[in-house]
């Protein structure tokens, strides 16, 4: 039977998790929106390529600051503040420079703030996992309850952006800094976690993960990691133009009132409920299908995610579009916690958690990164190149799309080819 003080301690770090992600849920799925109407167009991959390019190092380095000189619920709060105060700064630029905004007076504030942003995830865990230990609770079952409200919170931060007209602007990011600056101060409340002095220093080569590498000397883990890189280039190309794509459809008398267009963030909020609920489905189909079927499920989803982007309209097409932000959940869960799962599976003890870096490194780190700058060259030549005003533009979204679509299916086939695994099923 819980007692009092394990439900009040779930509660605060509820709390946490739904701040964590309500920051990240001000911007991520609108912040294209808002460079389309700043004219920086050309510029959304390198905004979301930089959280990539951060992954690569920030969470490690974040990591071994936690092991060995600040708990790591203080560095949490520190993180939050630090890049409350950058995204603030990147809204006040934008404030200021309205009408007439460069690429080097907000973005470098924006990279900074996703820099001390990105670690606060692991952190967050990490605060989570010793509190609920220590209070004795199990992890397993405690925690995935808890870290459901992360996505409330996102959802949550989707809608308000929406509903205020703030998805358009610089509001967002200030809503974003509102949110960090709370958090911030909250994490300097939540229960300590002691540094353990009597931990052997951690070599540079353990800290980074890098001694998971020697599992490239392995064809069949090599050719997932490959497959996970490449899967990973699909993972930030709706975050970054979907909002953009719809909002260009305003353009058009026949669609500017429909709901897609004036709510498109609302919109998209349904990839993270699919999301929510398609985690449920992963013990069933892994125990059921094994890894290879339930990637496959996954890459062919990312196929009808931009497929249906590609042929949809928020008219009467509008179904494929919320077909699009259902098969969302299969997309990014089958592939981001599945892969997690194998990789687990798949490894030794001694270096398990290395080999989990790495899965991150090739997927939301170097995947993410290249995806993110390749996706802003094809809509760059295909979408970008007419005005906003031109029939055609929105000829060359569907062109995006379908070439996105195409890569997703090349990925599929490859994938159902070369990597070979025979399940058992339990």
């Amino acid at each position: 039977m819980e007692n009092n003080n394990q439900t009040g301690l779930k509660i605060r770090l509820i709390v946490m998790n739904y701040l964590i992600f309500a920051v990240w849920g001000s911007y991520l799925c609108s912040l294209g929106v808002y460079l389309g109407n700043a004219n920086m167009g050309a510029n959304i991959g390198s905004f979301f390529a930089i959280q990539g390019i951060v992954s690569l190092f920030m969470p490690a380095l974040m990591g071994i600051v936690a092991d060995k000189w600040i708990p790591a619920q203080k560095l949490l709060g520190i993180c939050h503040l630090l890049a409350a105060l950058f995204m603030a700064g990147a809204a006040y630029m934008g404030m200021k420079n309205e009408g007439n905004l460069q690429f080097d007076q907000i973005f470098w504030l924006y990279a900074l703030s996703v820099a001390f942003f990105m670690p606060t995830i692991a952190l967050g865990n990490s605060v989570s996992y010793n509190a609920l230990t220590r209070a004795g609770l199990d992890t397993v079952k405690a925690f995935p309850p808890i870290r459901v409200f992360g996505t409330v919170g996102f959802i949550i931060s989707m809608w308000i952006v929406d509903l205020t007209g703030f998805k358009e602007n610089y509001m967002q990011l200030y809503v974003a800094a509102a949110w960090g600056l709370v958090l911030g101060l909250y994490a300097f409340t939540l229960p300590d976690c002691p540094i353990d002095h009597t931990k052997q220093s951690t070599s540079f080569v353990d800290a980074f993960g890098l001694r998971a590498f020697a599992l490239f000397k392995q064809k069949k883990m090599a050719l997932f990691f490959i497959f996970s890189f490449m899967l990973g280039m699909c993972l930030q190309v709706t975050n970054g133009f979907a909002g953009t794509f719809l909002g260009d459809f305003g353009n058009i008398s026949e669609f500017a009132d429909t709901f897609a267009v004036k709510h498109n963030i609302i919109l998209s909020s349904l990839s993270q409920v699919s999301e929510t609920l398609c985690i449920l489905l992963i013990p069933f189909f892994l125990k059921r299908f094994g890894i290879k079927i339930v990637m496959l499920i996954s890459m062919l989803a990312w196929v009808l995610r931009f497929g249906f982007f590609g042929i949809g309209d928020p008219g009467q097409g509008v179904w494929l579009f919320i077909l699009s932000m259902i098969v969302y959940g299969v997309a990014f869960d089958f592939f981001n916690i599945s892969g997690s799962l194998y990789v687990d599976q798949e490894t030794d003890e001694g270096i398990r958690s290395s080999a989990q870096g790495v899965f991150m490194m090739m997927t939301n780190g170097l995947g993410a990164t290249i995806g993110s700058f390749c996706a802003q060259a094809v809509v760059n030549k295909y979408a970008y190149c007419y005005d906003v005003a031109d029939p055609m533009r929105m000829e060359g979204w569907s062109t995006c799309w379908y070439i996105f679509a195409a890569f997703a299916l090349v990925v599929a086939v490859l994938f159902a080819v070369l990597f070979k695994y025979k399940h058992v099923k339990e």
